[in-house]
């Protein structure tokens, strides 16, 4: 064997068609169950929060950082633990992230300052980085791809039940105890990953020489640095005249110059460069990322809405999401069914982009008015599209590309949707704080007093006319994030078109 490529590390044992029944698989396969809920409360748990996080903290200006720090070391560190799960194998890699997680949410738990946090959570971000990408790879190790689509749809359905629980749990942690406890609530979950992955995991390990593409990793890492401060600084912290801004980009193309060329001469690239002409992995890759850009972009904004225009309280937000949650449950599950029923995926990311996309736009035009029980409508409907597209991309990758590139293909096409977030949270960030402060100047009389920090207790607590000029440039900011992100959901559903249906492999070897 070249020593340069990696060996199977996982040996999957007999994965014909008795696999899906095989016990050690059912074991393995509620460890990673477990780990996926562990990566997916974090996010949803925080979401509900982050209003109060803000308003105690820091201000609004801040709210997107908090986000993105976790979302861009998640995203730097993705296609490296997909290596490192190719040559160390995905258990002890997989324990590795559980790990680095749960320190950085204890020390989230503790910050004492908005700087704090964002370092902190930037930390936490390292080890969530791993949790998904590793789980999603191991079982394409495991599992044949037609059998894939069930165990992803109930991966799918796990991200949809996290979605549902996080807000509510968030919700009533914030109004009673703390913030501070939505990290620490990670600990027990993490404990008990740790402990069945332990005991139920049992590869074998194949020692494999190696060598890690640490300079690629770096050009990755400065790039998207650079291009998300360029995103959320421009117009905002910085004019877009501004020379520190600009060069700022440039330094960010070099660096993906740089990323370029280094994989090219590397070793073991951490992306490899023969992926991009796999028709399936670059397509999966651009609809990714346009999802991701405009979920996390977009639907961060949605507990602010409800607490801020809609006066909920932190728990009645979280209840207030379970339409956007259920849509995504359900069709991610009854997806994943049919997918492995019928041997095909094709029109389930077309079918789900287009929904997305009629979801957006609808809730681009909610004005402060609009019933809360349309909004749930709207919501729902954006879940279910999201729910048809983001498992089948996975899924579709590792049906396409070679068995010893499984890793890196996983990692590879889940970073994409990462990026895509990390730019997303920045950019729909500074787009609605700039729209927010453009109304702002022009609704409030010239030399009105303003708070520092416009929480939604803040908020409520201003003078009537000064509380309706705010909600409806809150109302107008909102609008245009989600018209921007219907337009970008359209550029999805127009890619989705030139997917093609690979037979699902009945072997997980490819």
């Amino acid at each position: 064997m070249n020593a340069n490529i990696p060996a199977r590390i996982e040996d999957a044992g007999a994965i014909d068609g008795q696999a899906q029944n095989h016990p050690p698989i059912r074991l393995i396969f509620s460890a990673l169950l477990l780990v996926m809920l562990l990566a997916a409360l974090d996010q949803t748990i925080v979401s509900t929060a982050l209003p109060t996080i803000v308003s105690d903290l820091g201000g609004l200006e801040s709210l997107s950082w908090v986000v993105t720090s976790y979302l861009l070391a998640s995203t730097i560190v993705v296609p490296l633990y997909g290596k490192f799960g190719d040559l160390f194998g995905r258990k002890i890699v997989l324990q590795a992230a559980i790990v680095l997680f749960l320190l950085g949410s204890v020390l989230c738990g503790v910050a004492q300052n908005m700087t704090q946090l964002v370092v902190l959570r930037a930390i936490q971000g390292l080890g969530g980085g791993g949790l998904m990408v590793v789980t999603m790879a191991a079982i394409g190790d495991i599992v044949p791809p037609a059998e894939r689509g069930r165990y992803q749809g109930m991966f799918g359905g796990v991200f949809g039940l996290a979605t549902v629980i996080g807000p509510l749990i968030g919700g009533f942690l914030v109004e009673h105890l703390s913030w501070h406890w939505i990290f620490y609530i990670n600990l027990p979950l993490g404990i008990a990953a740790l402990l069945v992955i332990g005991t139920a995991f049992k590869p074998h390990i194949v020692r494999v020489k190696h060598e890690i593409d640490y300079m690629g990793a770096a050009f990755l890492a400065s790039a998207l640095t650079c291009i998300i401060l360029f995103t959320s600084q421009g117009g905002t912290v910085l004019p877009w005249s501004s020379p520190q801004l600009w060069f700022t980009l440039a330094l960010g193309l070099l660096s993906i110059g740089g990323f370029i060329y280094e994989e090219r001469l590397a070793a073991e690239p951490i992306i490899p460069l023969e992926l991009f002409r796999h028709r399936t992995f670059v397509l999966s890759s651009l609809v990714g990322f346009i999802v991701g850009m405009s979920l996390f972009g977009s639907v961060t904004f949605l507990p602010l809405y409800l607490q801020v225009v809609k006066n909920s309280t932190p728990s009645e937000a979280g209840m207030q999401l379970l339409p956007l949650m259920g849509g995504l449950l359900i069709t991610s599950i009854i997806g994943g069914q049919i997918i492995s029923r019928i041997g095909k995926y094709r029109y389930f990311p077309i079918i789900g982009t287009f929904l997305a996309c009629i979801g957006m736009f609808l809730l681009a035009s909610l004005d402060n008015a609009t019933p809360i029980r349309v909004m749930y409508l709207y919501m729902g409907l954006l879940g279910a599209g999201l729910g048809m597209v983001m498992q089948v991309l996975v899924l579709a990758v590792q049906n396409s590309v070679p068995f010893k590139h499984m890793g890196v293909a996983t990692s590879g096409a889940m970073m994409f949707r990462s990026i895509g977030g990390s730019i997303g949270v920045a950019t729909f960030g500074a787009l609605f704080t700039q729209g927010l402060q453009t109304r702002l100047a022009t609704l409030v009389p010239a030399g009105t007093e303003l708070p520092q920090a416009f929480g939604p207790a803040t908020v409520h607590q201003l003078p009537a006319a000064l509380r309706d000029d705010y909600l409806q440039a809150f109302g107008g900011a909102l609008s245009t994030v989600y018209i921007v992100a219907g337009c970008l959901i359209a550029l999805a559903f127009t890619l989705a078109w030139l997917f093609e249906d690979i037979p699902l492999l009945k072997n997980a070897e490819s």
